[in-house]
């Protein structure tokens, strides 16, 4: 009889990281019966403490949030890629201490026991903690809660510094298109992932990713048929352990439906494919300048519009965007009477509910990988926004190497003093909600893909199977 084993999940703080390791871990726990899974929670100092709300989640599933680490020398830090990595470190002992817990004492019996340690399966920003795993003498996993390109890109640069001996920060400044392996068509320097911007975020992002190739493979919320260029790059003899496709990996079942179901019943009474959602993520937010051009490219494009507009954080704290008291404050005047029979601005919104509603008809997004995995799974094309990290990145690929998207700036960086104008804006929701575009085409064939790719025969279904075989 096969014994019991215990895997300990370490996802980075944030609520993106945090959703897609949860439903990594329970459709693990689903193909195993053997298995069971603890999820150590680190709270971001300006963030609400991690709760389980989903009742449906398996007893073999064990949350526990550590204790908060001291962070007063990060608050000078000013990329969030090496404040993620030095929030982690910090959390090191926290983790130590939270792993003995776990392990089975020598002298219980096999039939009392607790499951014995299996491996430590880090988030992507968590891979300092391949030290603690190594002192309970247990192999590390990373689970790469982006997509494989990135990881490629990440990969080709760090074998291209240490071993090729290339600044990576000369080609990142330049205007150059670059050749990179994991993409077909040439790729601007200008779409790089916010952490290449600067020396220091470049070398700790690298240093990073060179710690991957202890591990003893890497988990990826993507599926093959989405990113097969990509996937055969990472297969083909590049110096990287086993990549396991294993998504996608959506929580389609809202926790806060209750608090969306006047926007969802407002939805109901619009036609099919009619609306267009605008939705930049959790931390996704603009200046009033911005405000305005948005408004007025909605206004002159007369579709139907359900927008999310968040408020941003005072200049120069770090803290997430928050619903404004009064819109009025922000929009321009008489926007919501003039608009107000074909469109709603809200605060916060149920996003995976949305997505899924027929009325909606397109998505301008700032292309967060959860969130474009949430409008490929229900077949909407997407007019991309991106604003930072690796986002850039993914509107590229989703514009120009996969046409699944339509661009409305895809160099733009959020903490830039650019203002997106109204007629770009107005112009990529005109493309977006075309019913008869290609990229809608395209969406609707590869949302079929992404669902085969989660069944008994399916690609992600087989990969997640290879992988539970060998821990």
């Amino acid at each position: 009889m096969k014994r019991s084993a215990q895997l300990v999940f370490v996802p980075a703080p944030g609520i993106g990281h945090i959703v897609s390791t949860v439903e990594m871990a329970k459709q693990l726990v689903a193909r195993d019966d053997q298995l069971f899974i603890t999820v150590l929670v680190m709270k971001l100092p300006y963030d609400q403490p991690f709760t389980n709300t989903d009742s449906s989640i398996s007893h073999r599933i064990n949350f526990v949030n550590l204790p908060e680490a001291q962070l007063d020398e990060l608050d000078t830090v000013p990329n969030p890629g090496s404040f993620f990595r030095m929030f982690v470190e910090n959390h090191k002992t926290h983790v130590r201490d939270a792993v003995i817990n776990l392990l089975p004492e020598s002298d219980q019996s096999e039939s009392t026991s607790k499951p014995r340690l299996a491996g430590f399966v880090l988030d992507m920003f968590s891979a300092s903690l391949i030290d603690v795993a190594n002192e309970f003498e247990v192999p590390s996993y990373v689970f790469f809660t982006s997509n494989s390109s990135t990881l490629a890109l990440l990969s080709h640069f760090q074998s291209l510094r240490d071993e090729g001996g290339i600044d990576i920060t000369e080609l990142t400044s330049s205007t150059a298109e670059l050749a990179v392996p994991s993409f077909i068509n040439p790729y601007p320097a200008a779409v790089l992932p916010g952490s290449f911007l600067d020396k220091e975020s470049t070398k700790s992002t690298l240093n990073n990713v060179g710690r991957f190739k202890q591990t003893k493979g890497i988990l990826v919320n993507t599926f093959l048929e989405l990113e097969s260029h990509a996937l055969h790059y990472l297969d083909s003899g590049v110096k990287i352990p086993p990549v396991y496709p294993v998504g996608p990996l959506l929580n389609l079942k809202s926790s806060h439906e209750d608090k969306g179901s006047d926007i969802l019943r407002w939805l109901d009474d619009q036609p099919p494919l009619s609306v267009v959602f605008l939705c930049f993520g959790s931390m996704g937010s603009f200046g009033e300048a911005q405000v305005k051009e948005i408004a007025c490219a909605l206004e002159h494009s007369g579709h139907r519009f359900l927008w999310s507009l968040r408020q941003p954080p005072p200049k120069g704290k770090r803290a997430m965007p928050s619903d404004y008291a009064d819109l009025k404050t922000v929009l321009p005047e008489g926007f919501l009477d003039r608009t107000a029979t074909v469109g709603r601005v809200i605060g916060w919104a149920p996003q995976a509910a949305i997505l899924g509603h027929p009325a909606i008809g397109g998505f301008v997004s700032h292309c967060g990988w959860n969130s474009t995995l949430e409008s490929i799974w229900n077949g909407v094309p997407i007019a991309a926004w991106p604003m930072y990290a690796e986002q850039n990145m993914n509107a590229f690929q989703l514009v120009v190497e996969l046409g699944l998207a339509v661009e409305i700036k895809m160099d733009y960086r959020k903490d830039s003093d650019v203002v997106v104008s109204a007629e770009d804006i107005e112009r990529g929701i005109r493309q977006v909600m075309e019913l008869d575009s290609d990229a809608r085409k395209r969406v609707k064939e590869m949302s079929e893909k992404s669902k085969k790719a989660l069944v008994d025969g399916g690609s992600s279904y087989s990969s997640l199977g290879r992988f539970i075989d060998q821990i």
